[in-house]
């Protein structure tokens, strides 16, 4: 069987039952594990699926876990993420800021600069953001969003957060996607997050993306920018060794490795 042929059937298994193991798949096509360890490989650098252990999963098959879950992942990597995005700022800026714990995170960072506009439909960031100027002069000032209550997300969302996304125009927009692929761009799993990331994205003159090494190379549901409108991605070092990092780093105007 042709390697395509082998493609072909493993993305209709996936589109079937969402997870696979290795086993079902070598199977199912009659090659040798080995096979379906390089094709599963090969297929997550596209962005496909995601390998796991002893089988796959698609990539669109789960959710992001809630924001308090993905607050505790791979905080060292986010806080070396942040640190890089925070050094990109000027004082005097307007910043755009999604809603994430890689977000969450960055706002911490950011709050010890001053001067700065900080626009976000987060509210865990602008209570982070406003509780770090109690009792000190930053300077800094926070706008929250209106909108819909996102509860699991922490955010506000739907046509009115976008409607005020629009009365503002910002140097940066921070944003953090839940994949990111050299070939779809940056990317969100809930249509009404992709549409808040699409909106602060077009009303700023620079997008910055932020995210961690298991974000590269994968792909979600729905695409909000792409690779083109990409100014800068910012991840951290683990995702030197992954095989979509290359491409991405074509793809985009600048790579930083925090």
């Amino acid at each position: 069987m042709l390697q395509e042929e082998r493609f072909l059937r493993i993305r209709s298994l996936l589109a079937t039952f969402s997870r696979l193991s290795v086993d079902r798949i070598v199977q199912d096509l009659a090659v040798s594990r080995e096979t379906v360890r390089r094709d599963l490989l090969e297929l997550e650098g596209l962005g496909e699926l995601r390998r796991v252990h002893g089988g796959a999963i698609a990539t669109s098959a789960e959710p992001e876990p809630p924001l308090a879950v993905r607050l505790v992942a791979r905080q060292r990597e986010k806080r070396a993420i942040a640190k890089a995005a925070i050094a990109l700022l000027q004082p005097g800026q307007t910043v755009f800021m999604d809603a994430g714990s890689t977000m969450s995170i960055c706002a911490e960072e950011l709050a010890t600069l001053s001067g700065m506009t900080v626009i976000t439909n987060s509210l865990n960031i602008a209570l982070k953001l406003a509780g770090a100027g109690e009792g000190r002069l930053t300077g800094n000032r926070t706008i929250l969003l209106g909108g819909e209550i996102d509860v699991k997300a922490q955010a506000t969302c739907g046509d009115a957060t976008v409607e005020a996304i629009r009365r503002y125009r910002a140097d940066v927009a921070l944003l953090s996607p839940v994949g990111l692929h050299a070939r779809h761009g940056a990317m969100s799993f809930e249509h009404h997050e992709a549409t808040i990331a699409r909106a602060m994205a077009e009303q700023a003159q620079q997008l910055v993306l932020l995210a961690d090494h298991a974000k590269i190379g994968q792909a979600s549901r729905v695409t909000y920018a792409r690779p083109a409108d990409i100014h800068v991605v910012i991840t951290d070092a683990k995702s030197r060794e992954l095989p979509g990092l290359p491409a991405l780093r074509k793809a985009c105007e600048r790579l930083i490795l925090a």
